[in-house]
């Protein structure tokens, strides 16, 4: 009974810190014709401290959609455009002799904002790439012999472009798994699109005003951390993830030569994480089965290896996560 008021009371707060939410949420529907889904998860993101990879062809409004999230919420926002030639130091910055001080000093690359955007994140080398590994896992940067911590909320959004494999570099296994989603996002529908073509042509673009700040970003993630998720929700998470592993276990043996390696325990906090996330936006106070259902693709599409099996056969690791979903008991 204690626990029923608990949740009772936890879904009052929930109720009135996530207000926000719909501020947030009717704001980016101004600027972003459709694409529900993609808003989603970048709330989702924001709200559960997560980076998010974005995939879809080009002129699909990922930029705009991340930078207009970035105007309203009143934060600094910076983008760092992707190029083969970009060096570590445009990303983080680097040491500059002062003639006048007689002295070397930091200047602090892009990357010192509440949202960065990695535009293109596949056309630059493995060195940049990885540049930005400590800043995503760590929250700080080392320049020279100095650490600085990053500002709060610190959240990269990383875009790449699936077409085009020309003067490209795939990201590494290690760096994908530092995105807590990967969100493909597809081509708008025929009412959307006559929408879209309406709005430009009209040529007035509407303007985004700040409703919500980073401190209260900061509140509402707190709140999300004290979302209820029941033990049985636990073992239910545990389950996806160990099917990725240890397919035949689940009844899965299909899926045994298909997969080469499955999600790691990132891909179990995550899934939990993201679900508080989906559960708060949902205005509920404890997370359900579906929840998790509804994350589990974004959450675990760049975390499965695919053998040559599964490439040879065509199979994707959304159908994998599918077929998982659809085989392990739901609690």
């Amino acid at each position: 009974m204690a626990e029923a008021i608990d949740i009772r009371e936890l879904n009052i707060r929930i109720e009135q810190q996530s207000a926000f939410v719909t501020n947030l949420t009717t704001g980016m529907d101004r600027v972003i014709v459709g694409q529900k889904h993609l808003v989603d998860s970048l709330l989702i993101g924001l709200l559960s401290d997560g980076h998010i990879l974005l995939e879809g062809v080009p002129g699909l409004a990922k930029t705009l959609a991340i930078k207009t999230l970035s105007q309203l919420i009143d934060s600094e926002y910076s983008r760092i455009q992707f190029t083969p030639d970009l060096l570590p130091a445009d990303v983080i910055g680097t040491m500059i002799y002062s003639q006048k001080d007689e002295m070397f000093q930091v200047k602090q690359g892009p990357v010192f904002a509440n949202f960065v955007l990695a535009d293109e994140i596949n056309r630059a080398p493995a060195k940049v790439q990885s540049a930005l590994l400590e800043a995503m896992q760590e929250k700080q940067v080392t320049i020279g012999s100095q650490t600085f911590n990053l500002p709060k909320p610190f959240l990269v959004m990383a875009t790449q472009n699936p077409i085009e494999q020309e003067g490209t570099y795939p990201l590494p296994e290690a760096q994908v798994d530092r995105f807590m989603l990967k969100v493909v996002i597809d081509y708008p529908s025929l009412e959307e699109e006559k929408k879209i073509i309406r709005e430009n042509i009209a040529g007035e673009m509407p303007k985004v005003t700040p409703v919500t700040t980073a401190e209260e970003i900061l509140k509402a993630r707190a709140v999300v951390g004290e979302v209820y998720l029941d033990e049985k929700i636990e073992q239910y998470i545990a389950d996806i993830v160990f099917a990725t592993r240890y397919p035949d276990r689940y009844g899965l043996k299909d899926l045994k030569d298909m997969i080469s390696f499955g999600g790691s325990p990132r891909a179990s906090i995550n899934l939990a994480k993201a679900a508080r996330a989906y559960a708060f936006i949902k205005r509920r106070g404890y997370v359900v089965p579906e929840d998790v259902r509804a994350i589990a693709h974004d959450v675990l599409r760049h975390r499965i290896g695919l053998t040559y099996e599964a490439e040879a056969a065509n199979i994707t690791s959304e159908e994998i996560v599918s077929k998982i979903i659809n085989k392990v008991e739901v609690p």
